[in-house]
């Protein structure tokens, strides 16, 4: 019974499928059939005309995604617990040429419309200063809360008010959207957002994430990805693998039902949980407290997951979960008082 992380989990059924079945001989690089599939697969999702790519990493997609909004000496906002600052080790500055991260506080690693222009306020308009040139947002948050629609609209506001380019890393877009059951529009472009991470590994993908790219400056970003792409080397000669996974996802419901059976998952512990949580659970992450004699008892049960800070501790569930899978941590939980 591991709860270490969704990138741990196995590859689903149809992803598997999907990657047999592109096992055929097709052009090279991404100008296979299953690479030329993507925009129009993505635009279909998201109600809009997009460009999309597939990259090998999340991290990759973010840092690339970064460079194509910020110079090297400019700015990214995000908040201080953001991937991008704790766990890239230090990959958006690589890809940016050195572009800096502005990092803010903020309740449940979510970024205030306040906070932000608080923060540009400072900036003087002179050389001797870094200009901030994007904001940078993580849905779900790594505290597992989703943005709203109304919320990354608010930060849209402040991005186009500045003239900031808006990126989200959507690692587990598909978790939050399933939560606020809105359409994956509402939380993107009509909210502001112009370059997308979109995650696949976590949510059911065996590897392979996409960049998606919206409003009128769609293409000319995309074609700077492809050259980013191409010269961090990550442009994979055989990219239909890749592709045919995001096609697999999104051409259907699956990216959606993985990520409400994983959220499901994660009720079932939260209800097991109780006064125990420490944020609210709206995705598939738990944040719970617990001693480390507690731990070191679930632990001895046979169940895995990650301490987090004295006290602590973090549990993600996944696309393969139900109620009936995780009851027995549900029941573990419970026994501890």
């Amino acid at each position: 019974m591991q709860f270490f992380s969704d990138n741990a989990t196995p590859v689903c059924p149809e992803v598997m499928a999907a990657v047999a079945a592109a096992d055929q001989a097709d052009h090279g690089y991404d100008g296979d059939a299953w690479s030329g599939r993507l925009d129009q697969a993505f635009s279909a999702l998201f109600d809009a005309p997009v460009k999309a790519l597939w990259i090998t990493t999340g991290t990759a997609a973010n840092s690339i995604a970064l460079a194509c909004l910020c110079p090297p000496y400019g700015g990214v906002i995000c908040h201080e617990e953001a991937h991008i600052v704790v766990d890239e080790c230090g990959a958006p500055g690589f890809y940016t040429h050195g572009a800096a991260l502005m990092t803010l506080p903020g309740e449940g690693a979510k970024l205030s419309p306040d906070a932000v222009r608080d923060r540009l306020g400072l900036i003087r308009p002179d050389v001797h200063q870094i200009p901030a040139c994007a904001i940078s947002i993580t849905q779900a948050t790594e505290y597992g809360l989703a943005y709203t629609p109304d919320e990354v609209a608010a930060l849209g506001a402040v991005a186009r008010a500045h003239s900031l380019g808006l990126h989200m890393d959507g690692a587990r877009f598909a978790n939050a959207v399933a939560f606020l059951g809105c359409g994956p529009a509402d939380i993107t472009w009509r909210a502001g957002v112009d370059i997308l991470s979109f995650g696949c590994v976590k949510n059911g993908g065996m590897l392979g994430e996409a960049l998606v790219f919206f409003g009128p400056q769609a293409q000319a970003r995309a074609a700077q990805a492809e050259r980013w792409r191409k010269r961090g080397g990550h442009l994979l000669s055989k990219g239909r693998y890749l592709a045919a996974q995001l096609l697999a996802m999104v051409e259907g419901d699956l990216w959606l039902s993985n990520a409400r059976a994983a959220n499901a998952a994660a009720q079932a512990l939260a209800n097991a949980a109780s006064d125990r949580l420490i944020h609210p659970v709206e995705t598939n992450e738990l944040f719970i407290r617990l001693t480390p004699v507690e731990a070191a008892r679930l632990r001895a049960a046979g169940f895995d997951f990650y301490d987090w800070g004295e006290g602590a501790a973090r549990l993600v569930t996944n696309w393969s979960q139900n109620d009936a899978s995780v009851r027995p941590m549900a029941d573990a939980m419970r026994a501890l008082g």
